[in-house]
């Protein structure tokens, strides 16, 4: 069965940081690209970021960029996102998914999200 889990959300203020793990089991996790995806009230899931299974390529959101910093552990089946200089826009819950290579071909398992809140 497999299982993602996310953690390390939480309320912060504008300009503050956060770093967000997502430890995934019941796969081969040097097998997957991993993710990250957000939805805000109202608004459709969007994908933040995604690294390749040997960290060979990183993708970001245009709106994320400089900003979050995608990496991962495959001895540790954890991939994070260090989130720095936030904006409340990016207030949102957070979710980890575990796709099929490459990036953006495909997600096979979402975790159940973090939220992450930013106050002005």
């Amino acid at each position: 069965q497999v299982q993602v889990v996310e953690s390390g959300g939480g309320l912060v203020q504008a300009g503050g940081s956060l770093r967000l793990s997502c430890t995934a089991s019941g796969l081969t996790f040097d097998d997957y690209a991993m993710g990250w995806f957000r939805q805000a009230p109202g608004k459709e899931r969007e994908g933040v970021s995604c690294i390749n299974w040997d960290d060979s390529n990183t993708y970001y959101a245009d709106s994320v960029k400089g900003r979050f910093t995608i990496s991962r552990d495959n001895a540790k089946n954890t991939v994070y996102l260090q989130m720095n200089s936030l904006k409340p826009e990016d207030t949102a819950m957070y979710y980890c998914a575990a796709e099929t290579p490459p990036c953006g071909s495909g997600t096979d398992y979402y975790g159940q999200g973090t939220q992450v809140t930013v106050s002005a």
